[in-house]
């Protein structure tokens, strides 16, 4: 690495709708394309670190590359030490809180310092961090499925050696999702991971009784039962449940898994690198996780989760959904259902003629 500090040159951010492969569609709608922003941090040493962040939706997009482009002007000069930047922009927005488009906006930036470190040591992130960069066992994302119509698809994620399969249910009533599920289970056999994400849709009552209903699937997880913030709530079903319960990609930062893991809120964690300040705040859960013996997957993002997943003690599940493939010069390989962090950095490098047409 470079005998002095990198300090920040500039922070560029631009928006896309990227398609992705397979439209989304959960309990509340149907995600057809990515909306994302795309985070560049040039360096006083030649050097750009890149990460992208997804908006959900595109009305997301322009205040989120307004508010990077502020913070980044206020962070022009400054050295890229990425836990001294956090401690800098929590104190910037205490007050204001963390949650939202602030939240996101801190964990895109950090991700993007985490590359440029990477790029500057000419080292896979994973590497930069103390670990080796090693196969990850991945599961297939998919938004609300039916076994006979989607059938082909599911096929092709076996095909690919995926051993596990996440399917979304609570778009219908509870005869509509064990039908799924019993039928998703008989394709996919008996040896491959199912499992469901009702994306914080049902109440807790109704959450304990289908998932009685679905119990015989042998599901490894069900996640997000009821809304995120509700951890009371989560500890209920946790507590009744024959079926491990997953969550996490919903709560923010280091605190927000602290006090769900003093609630006993779920069995296994899987924070979202955009939501818990990126690299340096997945850090610091893991700690946490490793403390308390959790299991803990990724949520989204898996070029860059590929890279902290890999230093997580108590690594569970890496999630794939194409997100960025569409965008990005070099997209994720998938090897006998799993992925392997490439460098340098992220190993992010811009599609700039494609980003050209799906920009907003």
């Amino acid at each position: 690495m470079t005998k002095t500090t990198p300090a920040i040159r500039s922070i560029k951010a631009r928006a896309v709708v990227a398609p992705i492969a397979r439209p989304v569609k959960n309990a509340f709608g149907v995600i057809e394309a990515a909306p994302l922003v795309l985070i560049d941090v040039a360096t006083d040493q030649g050097v750009t670190g890149h990460a992208y962040i997804f908006g959900y939706n595109k009305l997301s997009l322009k205040p989120l590359v307004t508010l990077i482009e502020e913070i980044g002007r206020d962070l022009t000069g400054k050295a890229i030490v990425p836990f001294d930047l956090m401690a800098a922009m929590d104190a910037k927005f205490r007050l204001l809180g963390w949650q939202g488009l602030v939240g996101m906006a801190v964990s895109g930036l950090d991700m993007a310092f985490w590359d440029a470190l990477g790029r500057l040591a000419d080292k896979p992130l994973v590497e930069l961090l103390g670990g080796s960069a090693r196969p990850l066992r991945a599961y297939d994302s998919y938004g609300a499925v039916d076994p006979v119509t989607d059938e082909r698809a599911l096929k092709r994620s076996l095909e690919q050696g995926f051993r596990g399969i996440k399917i979304k249910g609570g778009d219908g009533d509870a005869a509509n999702d064990e039908r799924v599920v019993k039928g998703v289970r008989a394709l996919l056999g008996p040896d491959v991971a199912l499992m469901i994400d009702f994306n914080q849709s049902l109440d807790p009552a109704e959450a304990k009784r289908r998932i009685a209903r679905l119990a015989p699937y042998d599901l490894t997880w069900v996640e997000e039962p009821v809304p995120q913030e509700n951890l009371t709530g989560h500890a209920k079903v946790r507590a009744g449940s024959p079926i491990p319960i997953q969550a996490g990609e919903n709560w923010w930062f280091p605190r927000g898994f602290a006090e769900a893991i003093a609630a006993g809120a779920s069995d296994f964690i899987m924070p979202d690198l955009m939501k818990v300040g990126g690299v340096t705040g997945w850090l610091n859960i893991a700690g946490q996780a490793d403390a308390a013996s959790i299991p803990m997957s990724s949520h989204l993002f898996a070029e860059a989760s590929a890279h902290v997943l890999a230093v997580t003690p108590t690594a569970h599940w890496l999630e794939v959904m194409d997100l960025g493939n569409a965008i990005l010069a070099d997209p994720m390989k998938i090897v006998d259902g799993t992925l392997t962090a490439r460098g340098p950095g992220l190993g992010l490098e811009w599609n700039e003629p494609a980003i050209a047409k799906y920009l907003i």
